[in-house]
């Protein structure tokens, strides 16, 4: 029986750190640029700032579902062929699309992240 695909302890710590590191942005962006008042009253009014364009960025990109559909394709080929790569950027994406209201797209792409868990490791030969 092939071993299961279980990442290392180091690389499951930097595994946890891009997912906080994702959650955490995500978190700033929907609470202190997306929903505060003064901050979209602001870019509203035509204020040019980094802040405004993140807001603007993310607002279009939560709009057509980007962050859902791509977690939920990252999460589809790392089911198929399990990689630590691609399981980080299911992750990010993932944790980027529970927060950024993706919550449906994210929540099926984080089942379909666990069960590629249980898939057979590649051959690296």
């Amino acid at each position: 029986m092939r071993p299961r695909f279980l990442p290392s302890c180091r690389t499951t710590n930097w595994l946890l750190t891009v997912g906080f590191l994702a959650l955490g942005y995500a978190f700033y962006v929907r609470y202190l640029v997306i929903e505060n008042t003064p901050v979209g009253l602001a870019c509203d009014a035509g204020q040019q700032s980094t802040v405004c364009l993140v807001r603007l960025v993310a607002t279009r990109l939560f709009n057509v579902q980007v962050f859902g559909w791509v977690a939920l394709g990252a999460a589809l080929i790392n089911l198929i062929r399990p990689a630590v790569p691609l399981f980080g950027l299911a992750l990010a994406a993932t944790a980027l699309g529970l927060v950024l209201y993706n919550a449906g797209l994210a929540g099926v792409a984080a089942a379909v992240l666990f069960m590629s868990l249980a898939r057979p490791a590649r051959d690296e030969a």
